[in-house]
């Protein structure tokens, strides 16, 4: 019975202090993962404590053999950093490289804590009866402090950012384990450092963190310097759209108006010998030309300028050329002024792109492909709606799943990522309806109490 106690003693012992790491750790992603909802992600943090559990339970062999040894160390690192990374993955629903980065910079901000709290600790906590009480004072107020100041900072927009980045996913977490394994031994090694070192090795850790968060946001801004430059150049393609349809009104005035009196005398006449009849269908068709030569220019032009946040206008305004050249009649109705939506523009932008993609391209299997877009702002909601015709048929249960699509392997990636993007925002609302050939997406954003 002594030898279980023991035993009990010492795997609470090795639990408590993973999860006090554990802790921290869950603090600094929350600080760096742009968060919108809190409740949801809050629900799910129960399941991480299967971690300190398997990781105490992993160690316990090696530390009743040979203490904290480095082997044990590495152990326990490693079952952390690979539980938190597979807990961020279905949390935030990431990729595999997207959540590893973020469980690293979280743990480089855990180190970069843990060595500022020591530097505490070591200048100015003297000695006292209540010391474990001021110890562990000292660390949170050390980590909330940091992660107020991530807050200030909207390091959780810059740090997102860079993570959206498909390209160098890869690069980018490989950065950050390097970096966190570099201070975890540095850590590690402060132990061996003369005790009037001690400070000023623990602030050299702290400064390796502040190296890499500089980092992040130096490749960050650089990332949205270049999307600003691309919004201009998709306002520069909007103007000269603007002037191309412009041109063709003005061409089309000066036709229709060149033949405007033979069509009065040709009225006229008519109107002479009493053919009523054929006058009223003279003008049916008067009309019903002018609207297809002239108005239905005029009223696209109407509607585009009814969108007044630049990135969806420009994103619109290059579909509906694409869907011109392709011959997709496209109907477009923004009856009232879009002004905002309560959500990332660009956020907004991707999942209109993603619907659009997929509309255009099921319309183009059809006889008379047609795409119909509607934007409407009405009591603090933005509403969108968009249908095209769809020959084939559609698994509401499947559509959804990552990697399905009705094309084969290596697509179905675009409604997962938009569902992914929606899960972000407790405001959005999805809805997806199919009936009698037409398949319908609506989408709407409520704005936020």
């Amino acid at each position: 019975m002594p030898a279980c106690k023991v035993l009990l003693s010492v795997y609470i012992s090795l639990f408590n202090n993973t999860l006090e790491g554990h802790a921290i750790l869950v603090i600094f992603l929350f600080a760096i993962m742009n968060e919108h909802r809190w409740s949801h992600h809050l629900k799910k943090l129960p399941v991480l404590l299967i971690s300190p559990l398997i990781n105490a339970a992993i160690s316990l062999p090696l530390f009743l053999d040979k203490g904290p040894s480095l082997l044990y160390l590495i152990l326990g690192s490693g079952t952390n950093l690979l539980m938190c990374t597979i807990w961020v993955k279905w949390t935030w629903r990431l990729n595999r490289c997207q959540a590893f980065a973020a469980t690293c910079m979280a743990a480089i901000f855990q180190i970069a804590a843990s060595c500022l709290a020591r530097i505490l600790f070591l200048g100015f906590l003297p000695e006292s009866s209540f010391q474990d009480i001021m110890v562990t004072a000292i660390i949170y107020s050390t980590v909330f402090s940091a992660a107020a100041l991530l807050h200030r900072l909207q390091f959780a927009y810059w740090f997102r950012l860079v993570l959206e980045n498909t390209s160098g996913q890869f690069q980018t977490a490989t950065l950050l384990f390097a970096m966190s394994v570099a201070m975890s031994v540095f850590l590690i090694l402060q132990n061996g450092v003369r005790p009037e070192y001690r400070i000023p090795y623990c602030l050299l850790v702290g400064v390796q963190a502040a190296l890499v968060a500089g980092l992040i946001l130096y490749l960050a801004r650089n990332m949205d310097t270049m999307h600003k430059v691309e919004a201009q150049r998709d306002v520069i393609a909007q103007q000269q759209l603007y002037e191309r349809d412009l041109e063709a009104i003005r061409w089309e005035v000066r036709s229709f108006r060149h033949d405007y009196k033979n069509l009065l005398a040709g009225l006229f006449q008519q109107a002479n010998e009493g053919e009523t009849d054929a006058l009223c269908a003279a003008l049916s068709e008067l009309d019903a030309g002018f609207d297809r030569r002239i108005g239905e220019k005029i009223r696209a032009s109407a509607q585009i300028g009814n969108l007044r946040i630049p990135q969806v206008r420009s994103l619109l305004l290059s579909k509906l050329t694409e869907m011109e050249e392709t011959g997709t009649d496209c109907r477009l109705e923004v009856l009232y002024p879009v002004e905002r939506v309560e959500m990332d523009p660009w956020d907004f932008v991707r999942c209109l792109g993603i619907l659009l993609d997929n509309a255009i391209e099921a319309a183009s299997e059809t006889e008379s492909p047609w795409v119909e877009i509607v934007l409407l702002a009405l009591d603090g909601t933005v509403s969108l709606r968009i249908a095209n015709p769809y020959a084939g048929t559609v698994s509401p249960d499947k559509i959804w799943k990552k990697g399905f699509s009705t094309k084969g392997a290596g697509r179905g990636l675009g409604l997962h990522g938009y569902q992914r993007i929606l899960d972000g925002y407790s405001n959005a609302m999805r809805s997806t309806s199919w009936a009698e050939g037409v398949f319908i997406q609506e989408l709407k954003v409520k704005d936020k109490p």
